[in-house]
């Protein structure tokens, strides 16, 4: 069945003018130390979405091997017990791993690939952070079993602890990226960052790889939608709309040039936009003195629920909407996809932060407005 499997995929390649670096397919032996009980290892194929089994082997005296046809570079993962490995791989390539399952720290060997270092590099600093937040955990439940119950003076304590290490862990993959731009095992690292906090810096990571693995779906995905998110990203012009009020008046965001406002899409329906609002109704109170205002953007479709939310949640600044939920014309132009979603814009209308709220959302305020 591999033998049929790698024939097809060959003259599929063959087909489509895919370079098949002199074999259609590459060829991954390994070596397992201290492998106990298991019998069996798995290939996995991951993209920045979801892994998929596509191969399993015998684990035979701790020796494997692998042999797998595809259409392009991609990365892949191997799956030892409940451990996995990170690899890069194409046709062509004729890996060797290795690695020791006895060993905590989840490292091992791997050569045959020019991206053979980097996925492993990557691999490093992606165990660091996950062993943190395991330890984290189980600190976590261990105080939580004595006490008898999860506290929330408990959970205010380890939030931070874990926002701070995945902060960390993002950190270090941004420093990996830009250290490795172009290389595969970059790309990979890059989606795994948080798309909407890190967004500024993936677009510009797509602008500098445009030009490369153009022969490559997922890379050349991942610089389409980030070409798409430019116009509306930090740095950038927000771009000016106009759309009817609840009293049913025109409106124009351009006509709030001059003061720091906030674009507020939100709905009547969202249950995380109404438990925002007492915040934002809070940080409003406290700064539209200083020049700051709010237009919001309602994605409801019954006038009625709307303006009973305005009222209910005593939302005083103006509001518009053309009741057409996602498929609004700002809506659109501002690649809304999920609520809350908001854009501060400056005085000139180049829009300076994007989606923050509760703390966060008051400490930025703080520094832009009480200078």
């Amino acid at each position: 069945m591999r033998t049929r499997l790698i024939t097809g995929i060959a003259l599929i390649a063959v087909m489509l003018g895919v370079s098949c670096n002199d074999r259609c397919y590459f060829t991954l032996s390994g070596t397992v130390v201290h492998p106990g009980a298991l019998k069996k290892v798995f290939l996995l194929a991951a993209d920045s979405t979801q892994l998929n089994v596509i191969d399993s082997t015998i684990l035979n005296s701790g020796q494997f091997e692998f042999n797998y046809a595809a259409l392009y570079a991609g990365l892949y993962k191997i799956r030892i017990g409940n451990s996995l490995f990170d690899i890069v791989a194409m046709n062509g390539d004729q890996l060797k791993f290795a690695t020791d399952l006895a060993d905590l720290t989840h490292s091992y060997s791997l050569t045959g690939s020019k991206e053979a270092e980097k996925i492993r590099e990557f691999n490093r600093i992606t165990n660091i952070y996950d062993d943190k937040n395991s330890q984290l955990a189980d600190e976590y439940a261990a105080r939580s079993a004595t006490l008898g119950r999860e506290t929330d003076s408990l959970v205010k304590v380890y939030r931070p602890k874990f926002q701070q290490n995945m902060s960390d862990y993002s950190a270090a993959v941004l420093k990996f990226v830009n250290a490795n731009k172009r290389t595969f095992a970059a790309f990979y690292a890059a989606t795994s960052l948080d798309p909407v906090k890190y967004e500024k810096e993936l677009i510009g990571y797509a602008d500098a790889i445009k030009n490369d693995f153009t022969d490559h779906p997922a890379v050349q995905r991942f610089v389409t939608q980030m070409e798409s998110a430019k116009p509306v990203s930090i740095g950038h012009k927000a771009p000016d709309f106009s759309v009817r009020s609840i009293a049913g008046r025109p409106v124009k965001l351009s006509d709030y040039r001059g003061k720091y406002v906030m674009l507020d899409f939100w709905a009547s329906w969202c249950p995380a936009c109404r438990q925002e609002n007492p915040n934002v109704v809070m940080l409003y109170n406290k700064f539209r003195t200083k020049g700051f205002t709010i237009l919001g953007v309602s994605l409801d479709t019954d006038k009625d629920e709307w303006q009973r939310a305005v009222n209910a949640d005593k939302l005083s600044w103006d509001h518009v909407s053309d009741l057409q939920r996602f498929d609004g014309p700002a809506e659109r132009l501002y690649h809304i996809e999920a609520l809350p979603s908001n854009f501060i814009i400056d005085q000139q209308g180049i829009i300076i932060a994007k989606n923050i709220t509760g703390p966060d959302l008051e400490a930025f305020l703080n520094r832009t407005l009480n200078h």
